[in-house]
């Protein structure tokens, strides 16, 4: 980033004009975000609404961090502390989502935790199909298309002017379905589906329902109990402050012992120090679907950035999330910005996209010299606030990208 926020006009949030001529009203007071924000030093000098690819690095994550790296300096090597670390990762995951900690497996990326699912389906009876949706990140729907080779047949439900219709769920899930496998927001312009229509549609055809979380965990309220998902996970580097490198998955108690992956490693086996390479003996739980050597240093990461988003609440996140979408929707609406995200905020995530008519990294990278942090996907610019982020940040990053395609209009 260059210079400072001042010297950009970027408005500093204080008592009383946190919102602007905006007005929130829910769980978190003005107070409290003023507060949250000097957990972010980033926050200081820059606008940061690109969380839908990164969250803004807090205090705790680092000093989580750093306590990893004090301890590997000082004992070496102490795998005792390091696995009840990632222990306490996954119970801080199933907390957030309503789970059981036993329910929690752990992996390094969403492709990983997705492909172990994959590899332990089988696609040789009746059940071959996978529905999936074009409204999927392409890791996943690589994953199933790479499954074919087993006999997987794949299946999309379309996306159509940016949005799904459930209808199609119930013209493309049938009798030959084994999984549907659907993303809970839509990464491009943030369109949010209804789960518990999905799953329920899904499961009156006898299908199981895997959920992609990752552009909705921390931000929308989920109890996968009680809504009956089956499968679900999420990574930790957006709206839930951690680092690359490690990610969560849930599967239903009673389903893990059905479920056999050939996507495993030690750690997926009931003793990971057993060392008998002549017997492949998956763990009770959830566990097996873990793979090698766990994901420590980020272990230490996500644990932090977890408490955080637990201890602010997901209901009150939620709102300021609802309130932020309201703002950014009216302010591009001022600036007659082509905006491509759901109005009706009960089917819309943290994304609000809006549609340059050039390249939207060219944006993107305008607003870096600004001092703005967002995120540029395909042919949109994606503006992704966090309930640290005020209305009037919202006000001056819609000046900003109208004033950026302005110029760039005219030169």
């Amino acid at each position: 980033m260059i210079g400072s926020a001042s010297s950009f006009g970027i408005p500093q949030p204080g008592p009383g004009n946190t919102d602007g001529p905006y007005r929130f009203s829910g769980k978190l007071s003005e107070a409290d975000i003023l507060k949250w924000r000097e957990e972010f030093p980033i926050l200081k000098n820059t606008i940061h609404v690109g969380n839908c690819s990164q969250g803004a690095q807090s205090k705790r994550v680092r000093a989580a961090i750093n306590a990893y790296l004090d301890n590997w300096l000082t004992v070496g090597m102490d795998w005792d502390s390091w696995m009840r670390e990632v222990f306490l990762a996954k119970s801080e995951f199933a907390k957030l989502i309503g789970a059981d900690p036993e329910e929690i497996s752990v992996g390094s990326c969403a492709s990983d935790v997705c492909s172990s699912i994959a590899s332990a389906l089988d696609y040789t009876g009746k059940r071959a199909k996978i529905v999936t949706t074009e409204a999927e990140f392409p890791t996943i729907a690589y994953i199933w298309l790479a499954h074919q080779k087993y006999g997987a047949k794949i299946d999309y439900v379309p996306v159509k002017e940016g949005s799904i219709d459930l209808a199609d769920y119930g013209r493309l899930v049938d009798e030959t379905t084994l999984l549907t496998s659907i993303t809970h927001v839509y990464y491009h312009n943030g369109f949010k589906q209804d789960l518990d229509a999905i799953v329920d549609i899904c499961h009156r055809k006898g299908s199981l329902v895997m959920v992609d979380g990752y552009q909705a965990c921390g931000t929308t309220p989920l109890d996968v109990h009680k809504q009956n998902i089956d499968i679900y996970f999420s990574g930790n580097l957006k709206y839930l402050f951690g680092i690359p490198g490690i990610a969560f998955m849930y599967v239903n108690k009673k389903l893990s012992p059905m479920l056999k992956p050939a996507h495993t490693g030690w750690f997926g086996q009931e003793n990971p120090f057993a060392f008998n390479v002549r017997i492949l003996d998956y763990a009770s739980d959830a566990r097996r679907f873990d793979t090698g050597t766990p994901m420590v240093l980020t272990s230490y990461a996500a644990r932090a950035g977890l408490q955080i988003a637990n201890e602010v609440g997901v209901d009150a996140i939620s709102e300021r999330i609802d309130f932020l979408s309201r703002v950014a929707i009216e302010e591009a609406d001022k600036h007659a910005l082509d905006m491509i995200s759901p109005r009706d905020i009960s089917r819309k995530g943290g994304v609000t996209a809006i549609r340059p008519e050039f390249d939207s990294h060219e944006v993107e990278t305008e607003l870096k010299k600004r001092n703005i942090i967002g995120s540029a996907r395909g042919n949109v610019l994606r503006i992704a606030p966090h309930f640290y982020t005020t209305a009037n940040d919202i006000i001056f990053v819609m000046d900003q990208v109208a004033d950026i395609i302005k110029r760039r209009a005219c030169a």
